[in-house]
């Protein structure tokens, strides 16, 4: 490259207060996740928070290329693109949050080391070193790839609506690299279980627990069997893990309960582990005389499996990192994020982009300062280093 690393830092350094003033910006945002399932008048508020800050980040993003905003159900999603040489780079962001509304009373913290606020790590610390990165290849007069850039307002909650528009980009991409944060030892991620989620319904039959509870069918009771049946169908070796950690069930103390609900998690390494569960639970027979049981969903995102083209994208990230004076590994973790489905339609890569930082989904959420310019520099010379990826 005709920029050298430590040229490439010293530009993140220099522009670092720039970088923070758009950050502050953004995570004055309030941004929760808006599902279409919310209430009318809830899910309106929502919307219009998603919506101001989409519209400052469409101003923001202006500035690289052309910006395509898709109204979807849960919120504005940005799609950015600008023209580049060699391939299709997809650039995936969201700027949703876990965080409801009001529960910060400071959305911008900073100590000597650290700057907290919500979803500052997960993530538009990362979402920002878009721009930034862009902003350097430019002034320093260096190629990029074709860029597709898509900001999104629902992954928190499964990318209800964006996921149709993140897969089908996926289809023209080349290679995709997420812009969520690193493992908390800074490795990058190249690789992430699936996830599934289960709604199961039960019913029984309601009954006086002292008068007559023989002529009930308890749906509590069917509903601990399915969770110990669930529990059964875990693979620890293998990674493979079924929580049950949601139950309702009942309404009287003297009733025999008629209904019972539950919530089940589903994390697996590989898509055949995710099936074979998927399969099981959708299998089951209830144990209780009577009791009906009902299971509902299913994997929402599928594993993302490291591929010899996914270790190459990481490998060239390995060595730029090095050349800025940091190192990072092959990292794997449990949660999902929108490069599960661009690895599942073969689509080569690499998450973790983002900033070092800890507190994920937690009110003590933070990014380390110290790594702010470093991983800025990272992504703008993985970007030039990805012209000639083929």
């Amino acid at each position: 490259m005709p920029c050298v690393a430590a040229d490439t830092l010293a530009d993140f350094e220099a522009t670092l207060p720039r970088y923070l003033a758009d950050l502050k910006t953004l995570v004055g945002f309030e941004t929760p996740s808006c599902s279409a399932r919310l209430a009318k008048e809830v899910r309106a508020e929502c919307l219009r928070h998603l919506r101001a800050a989409a519209a400052w980040l469409e101003g923001r993003f202006a500035l690289l290329g052309r910006v395509e905003r898709i109204e979807l159900p849960t919120g504005p999603l940005l799609k950015v693109t600008r023209r580049g040489r060699g391939p299709n780079v997809l650039l995936l962001a969201h700027y949703d949050t876990v965080h409801p509304r009001g529960s910060w009373k400071t959305l911008w913290r900073e100590d000597a080391e650290k700057i907290y606020g919500p979803g500052i790590y997960d993530m538009k610390g990362g979402l920002l070193f878009i721009p930034w990165a862009v902003r350097h290849l430019i002034t320093a007069g260096l190629e990029h790839p074709y860029l597709t850039i898509l900001l999104t307002p629902d992954e928190e909650i499964g990318s209800e609506a964006s996921r149709e528009v993140i897969l089908q980009e996926a289809t023209l991409a080349d290679a995709a690299l997420v812009l969520e944060a690193p493992t908390r030892n800074g490795d990058l991620k190249v690789a992430r279980k699936g996830v599934g989620l289960f709604r199961v319904q039960v019913k029984g039959k309601a009954a006086h627990q002292g008068v007559e509870p023989e002529k009930g069918v308890n749906a509590v009771v069917e509903a601990a069997h399915f969770v110990l049946f669930a529990k059964a169908q875990e693979d620890l070796e293998a990674g493979t893990t079924v929580g049950s950690n949601v139950i309702r069930g009942g309404f009287a103390s003297n009733v025999v309960a008629p209904e019972a609900e539950l919530l089940v998690d589903l994390r697996a390494w590989t898509e055949a582990e995710a099936r074979r569960v998927e399969a099981a639970l959708a299998g089951y027979r209830p144990k209780t005389p009577g009791a009906r049981v009902w299971v509902e969903g299913g994997l929402n995102r599928p594993p993302m499996e490291p591929t010899p083209d996914s270790m190459r994208l990481f490998e060239i990230a390995r060595e730029e990192a090095e050349a800025l004076g940091f190192e990072v590994g092959p990292g794997k973790v449990g949660g999902g994020s929108d490069g599960n489905f661009t690895q599942a339609k073969g689509v080569p890569t690499l998450d973790g982009l983002g900033p070092v930082g800890g507190g994920a989904h937690q009110p003590i959420e933070h990014v380390l300062k110290a790594s702010l310019a470093p991983r800025g520099a990272l992504l703008a010379r993985l970007l030039a280093r990805l012209v000639d990826w083929r």
